[in-house]
C-alpha cells in the first residue's frame, strides 16, 4: 500500500468505525461487565485492545494508536497527553538508579531540562553528544549505558544525525535507540527502518496540524513494546478521546499538508539564501545544513521548520524584525497551518557538549500554508526594519 492510501486508511478498521467513515469518539471511565467471565475475559484481552477501564484506553485510543502504528511501523504506540510527556515517559520506562543515558547536544529544551532536573535526582547520568558524532558515540557508551537518545533534525539547529550508524554501534552495547521523530512526523523518515528501536512525537505538531490540541506518542518494536506500553500505564498515561478524534482527523492531510509546507519552505529559503543580511541556510534539504549527506539519504521529504543565521545584527534589530512580522507570530510551536518565529540571540545556553560559533542571531521559522508571496513580502519589510535599528 501507498504511503497517501495509508494515511487515508490507517486506523480505519471496521471494529473502530462501525459503518461510518471515521472513528467514534469514545468517552469512558468507568467500563462495566455483566457477568464474572465477561470481565475476567476483558482483563485476561487487555493487551489485545478490549476496553476494561478508560485509563487503558478506549477505542478511540485503540484506533489512533493503530493508525500511528500503519503509518511509523514498529509493534504498538503508547499514547501521552503531550511531546514531552511521550519523551519523559520514554525514556524513564527503561531506565533505573545508576543507568547511564546519551542525549544529543542538539534536543529540545525541555529534553534537556528533564535529565538534568529530574533523571539527575534519580541517579541517572545523562552524557550530551555532538548531534554530528556518527561513528564516534562508540567511545561514548559506558558499561552502563541503557539509552542512545537522538533528534534528527535538532529543532532548532537542524542538523541531521547519522541515525543508522549510530544504531548500529548503540545496538552492538546493547543500548536502546530512541528518536524524536517529529520533524520526520513519520511520513518523511520511517525510524524503524534505520534502526530506532522507540520513535517518539509530539503530535501537537504535525499530526494535528491545527494548533488546538496537546498530543504525544511513542511507537516502539516488539522487543520493547511491551515494557513501554506496560510502564506507562503504571505512570498514569492517558488521553482525552476528543485530542484523539482531532489528531485522526489531522492525520488524514498530513501528506498534503506536508507537501505544501515544503514546497513553500523551500521557497522562502531560497529567497533568503539571497538576503544580504543572511548567513547560513539551516535547511536539512540545503548543503550548508550540518548533516545534509544524511537527509539526502535517508530523508523523503522535508517540511515547514528550518532556521537561518544572520550575519550581522544586536538584540534591537532583532526585536524591531520580530516586531513588525503580520503573518508570522512568535510562537514556541510549529507543525499547524500558521507561520510562526522565533529569535534566539544565544545558542550556547541551551548546548553543554557542541560551541556554537555563529556569532549573531538565529531565527527559526515554521512556513505555514499562508500564501508563499505574501510570506516572503513580510520577511521583506521586516528586513527593512532591522536594518533601520542596525
Amino acid at each position: 500500500m501507498k504511503q497517501d492510501t495509508k494515511i487515508v486508511t490507517a486506523g480505519r478498521k471496521a471494529k473502530w468505525t462501525n459503518g461510518v467513515v471515521n472513528p467514534s469518539v469514545t468517552r469512558a471511565s468507568t467500563v462495566v461487565f455483566n457477568t464474572v467471565d465477561e470481565m475476567n475475559n476483558a482483563l485476561k484481552n487487555r493487551y489485545n485492545q478490549k476496553m476494561v477501564y478508560g485509563r487503558r484506553g478506549t477505542t478511540t485510543a485503540f484506533a489512533f494508536s493503530d493508525a500511528m502504528t500503519e503509518l511509523e511501523g514498529g509493534a504498538g504506540c503508547a499514547l501521552y497527553p503531550s511531546g514531552t510527556a511521550a519523551i519523559t515517559n520514554a525514556i524513564i520506562s527503561f531506565v533505573e538508579a545508576g543507568d547511564h543515558i546519551l542525549m544529543v547536544d542538539s534536543a529540545y529544551e525541555p529534553t534537556r531540562d528533564y535529565c538534568d532536573k529530574i533523571l539527575a535526582k534519580m541517579g541517572i547520568e545523562t552524557t550530551y553528544y555532538d548531534p554530528l558524532i556518527g561513528a564516534g558515540i562508540d567511545a561514548l557508551i559506558r558499561p552502563n549505558t541503557r539509552i542512545v537518545f537522538l533528534e534528527s533534525p535538532g529543532s532548532i539547529t537542524m542538523e541531521v544525525q547519522d541515525v543508522p550508524t549510530i544504531a548500529k554501534i548503540a545496538h552492538q552495547h546493547d543500548c536502546i535507540v530512541m528518536l524524536d521523530n517529529t520533524w520526520g512526523a513519520g511520513i518523511n523518515f520511517k525510524p524503524f527502518d534505520y534502526g530506532v528501536d522507540i520513535s517518539v512525537q509530539a503530535a501537537t505538531k504535525y499530526i494535528v496540524g491545527h494548533s488546538d490540541v496537546m498530543l504525544g506518542t511513542a511507537t516502539a518494536t516488539e522487543k520493547y513494546w511491551p515494557q513501554l506500553r506496560d510502564n506507562s500505564y503504571l505512570m498514569g498515561q492517558c488521553t482525552s478521546p476528543d485530542d484523539l478524534y482531532l489528531a485522526l482527523r489531522g492525520i488524514r492531510t498530513i501528506g498534503v499538508r506536508l507537501k505544501q509546507h515544503q514546497k513553500s519552505a523551500l521557497k522562502v529559503a531560497n529567497w533568503l539564501k539571497e538576503r544580504p543580511e543572511v548567513d547560513t541556510i539551516l535547511h536539512p534539504a540545503f548543503e550548508s545544513c550540518p548533516g545534509h549527506e544524511f537527509f539526502k539519504r535517508d530523508f523523503s521529504g522535508s517540511n515547514g521548520l528550518f532556521s537561518f543565521t544572520l550575519n550581522c545584527g544586536n538584540r534591537k534589530a532583532l526585536t524591531a524584525f520580530l516586531d513588525s512580522l503580520t503573518h508570522f507570530k512568535m510562537g514556541y510551536s510549529w507543525g499547524g497551518f500558521e507561520s510562526l518565529v522565533l529569535g534566539i540571540t544565544s545558542v550556547d545556553s541551551i548546548r553543554s557538549a557542541t560551541k556554537w560559533t555563529a556569532k549573531f542571531p538565529l531565527i527559526r521559522l515554521h512556513i505555514g500554508l499562508e500564501d508563499v508571496d505574501d510570506l516572503i513580502a513580510d520577511l521583506a519589510q521586516a528586513f527593512e526594519h532591522f536594518n533601520d535599528n542596525l
